[in-house]
């Protein structure tokens, strides 16, 4: 399927095995996993940092088939989960970025557009989130307030 607004078809990667299944090998029990988790959120990563982390040095394949949660599930039990989502936050950041090189390129049309499509997909999430409660109906996307938090 081709993405909304760039024509590309995505990329191929390899898939996730079908059955989900705790494998054999795996050593680590789901408790250790919390704490795993834990202990990198307290550091200050993000949930799929904090996943790639688990993948890559701990070989735990998938968080959710060993403990029966989510990341981020497990980071809202334990209250150290963001304001807003991570998702979210990155998007902001970009736009905050494109609003940096327009001020210094006034002639820059094509980060223009870029700004224009970023924002919009920040509108979308903002929309999303709310009715699913994880934004508060009350909370406002302000280029200029926002900027603040960001850096």
């Amino acid at each position: 399927m081709a993405r909304k607004y760039s024509g590309a078809r995505g990329k191929s990667r390899s898939t996730k095995p079908s059955k989900k299944m705790v494998p054999s090998w795996l050593q680590y029990k789901p408790k250790e996993i919390e704490m795993l988790i834990v202990k990198m959120a307290k550091e200050g990563a993000n949930p799929s940092q904090i996943g790639l982390h688990l993948r890559d040095a701990y070989g735990i394949p998938d968080v959710q088939v060993t403990t029966g949660k989510k990341i981020n599930q497990i980071l809202k039990e334990k209250n150290l989960s963001k304001e807003i989502p991570e998702d979210l936050m990155a998007l902001i950041r970009k736009a905050v970025l494109i609003r940096k090189h327009m001020g210094d390129n006034k002639g820059d049309m094509t980060a223009k557009r870029g700004l224009i499509l970023t924002e919009s997909k920040i509108k979308k999430l903002i929309k999303y989130y709310k009715s699913h409660g994880k934004l508060p109906m009350s909370w406002k996307y302000d280029p200029e307030r926002i900027k603040l938090v960001v850096e």
